[in-house]
C-alpha cells in the first residue's frame, strides 16, 4: 500500500495487530549534551506562539503533556488528531481548539493546508512514529516525536531524512534532558564535583498490566512497541548514562530474564540487565523490568563523591542526594515542569531557527544501542558499538 495516497490509520493498524480494544487508551553530537533546558528567552513578549498539532490523545498526552501547554511561554495547542471524535471534541473545548482544526488519521495529510500548525507532536506507539513523522514532514511541518524514536534503525533514518528533505526540524521528546534535577546532576558532574566518574547504576521498573490498564495493551505487542521494558523504560537508563558521562559507549553486554509462561511476555521481554562501557573509564550497569514496582532512579559514583537521583525520571517529586566524606545532604533544588520546558525548547528552535538539543540523531543513537543490547542478550557475548 502506498501510504502517501492511502495511509493506514492508527485504528486500522491496531486492529491488524489485534489491538482494537486498546485504541482508546493508546492514543549537536550526543557527547555535547548542553546543560540548559531551553535557549535564552525571547526578546519580545508579543512574539508569535508556535502552534502544535497533537497526534494521539491517549493517557500520556491528555494527563501529562497537554496540561503542560498552560505553563509554556512560546507554545500552544492549535490542532488535534484522533480516531475518537467525542474525545477530540471534548479536549478541543478544554484547550480552545477550533472544531475545524480537529483531524482524523485518514485526513491527517490535509494538515498541510493549515498555516496555524507549525509543529506536529507525534504521541503514538513507537511503530507509528516513522509514518506520522514522514507524513508531517511532507505536509511541511516540524516534528516533535515521543521516545523511543522508532523500533528500528532504518525507521529512525527515514524520519531524519524526511525532515531534512523538507527543511524541517525533528526533535525527540527526551523530557529528562529538560528536567531541572537531571540538569543539575549533569552540571555537577561536568564541574568535577564527584571527582572522576567511575560508575553509574540506573534502574527503571513498572508493572505492566494490559488487562487492568488498557493504556498498557500495546506495550506487550512487539509489532506496536518494538520491544519490551528496554525499549519503553530502559531507554531512560541508557540515555541517562550517556548524558551523565557526556560520552558514547564502546561496548555493551546484556542478560535477559523473562518468564515466558507469563501471558504478558509472550512477545516482549520483561527484565533485562545491561552494562555500558565508556571510553573515559565509566561503567554503567542498568536494569529495566515490567514486573518491578515503580522505580526510576540512577546513582553516579565518583572518586570524591556520589550523587543519587530517586526518582530521577518521574513526572515530579524528584529528589537528589549527595554523599561525600562529610556525609549526605540534599541540595535545595526547585521542581520545574519538564514538559513545558521541552515544548518551549521546540518552539524556540522553530522561532530562532536553531537545532534542537535532542534531535533525531539523538534518538537514532539510542536505538542503535538498544539493538546492540538485544544482540548481546541473545548471543551472550559483548558487542562493540
Amino acid at each position: 500500500m502506498d501510504r502517501s495516497t492511502s495511509p493506514a490509520s492508527r485504528r486500522q493498524f491496531l486492529r491488524r495487530a489485534g489491538l482494537g480494544t486498546a485504541l482508546a487508551a493508546v492514543v549537536g553530537p550526543a557527547a555535547a549534551f548542553p546543560l540548559s533546558s531551553t535557549e535564552p528567552a525571547m526578546q519580545h513578549a508579543d512574539q508569535k506562539k508556535i502552534g502544535f498539532a497533537i497526534v494521539g490523545l491517549g493517557k500520556f498526552a491528555t494527563e501529562q503533556m497537554m496540561p503542560a501547554f498552560k505553563e509554556t511561554r512560546h507554545a500552544r495547542i492549535v490542532a488535534l488528531v484522533s480516531g475518537s471524535p467525542d474525545k477530540a471534541a471534548r479536549l478541543a473545548r478544554e484547550y480552545d481548539v477550533e472544531a475545524r482544526n480537529i483531524y482524523t488519521y485518514q485526513n491527517f495529510d490535509t494538515i498541510r493546508d493549515n498555516p496555524e500548525v507549525d509543529v506536529v507532536y507525534v504521541v503514538l506507539p513507537p511503530a507509528l512514529h516513522a509514518e506520522y513523522t514522514e507524513r508531517a514532514a511532507r505536509a511541511g511541518k516540524h516534528v516533535l516525536s515521543e521516545k523511543p524514536m522508532a523500533p528500528t534503525v532504518a525507521e529512525c533514518q527515514r524520519m531524519i531524512a524526511a525532515c531534512q528533505q523538507a527543511g524541517k526540524k525533528l526533535m525527540i521528546a527526551y523530557r529528562a534532558q529538560y528536567e531541572p534535577f537531571n540538569l543539575e546532576a549533569i552540571a555537577r558532574i561536568r564541574r568535577g564535583e564527584l571527582g572522576k566518574l567511575l560508575q553509574i547504576t540506573a534502574d527503571h521498573g513498572r508493572i505492566v498490566d494490559p488487562v487492568g490498564d488498557k493504556a498498557d495493551t500495546w506495550r506487550v505487542v512487539r509489532k506496536m512497541a518494538g520491544g519490551g521494558s528496554l525499549m519503553d523504560i530502559g531507554i531512560y537508563s541508557l540515555n541517562a548514562a550517556r548524558y551523565l558521562t557526556g560520552e558514547e559507549p564502546t561496548e555493551v553486554t546484556a542478560q535477559e530474564m523473562t518468564d515466558k509462561s507469563d501471558p504478558r511476555f509472550k512477545e516482549v521481554e520483561d527484565r533485562i540487565h545491561f552494562t555500558l562501557r565508556f571510553p573515559g573509564g565509566t561503567l554503567a550497569t542498568c536494569t529495566s523490568a515490567y514486573s518491578i514496582q515503580q522505580v526510576k532512579r540512577f546513582r553516579a559514583f565518583g572518586s570524591q563523591a556520589w550523587l543519587d537521583l530517586d526518582p530521577a525520571t518521574d513526572y515530579d517529586r524528584h529528589r537528589m542526594t549527595i554523599g561525600d566524606k562529610d556525609g549526605q545532604h540534599e541540595p535545595p533544588l526547585k521542581e520545574g515542569n519538564q514538559f513545558a520546558a521541552e515544548l518551549d525548547h521546540m518552539a524556540e528552535c522553530v522561532l530562532q531557527n536553531k537545532t534542537p538539543k535532542t534531535p533525531g540523531e539523538e534518538g537514532l543513537r539510542d536505538i542503535r544501542l538498544i539493538q546492540a543490547i538485544y544482540e548481546a542478550a541473545r548471543t551472550g557475548k559483548a558487542v562493540k558499538v
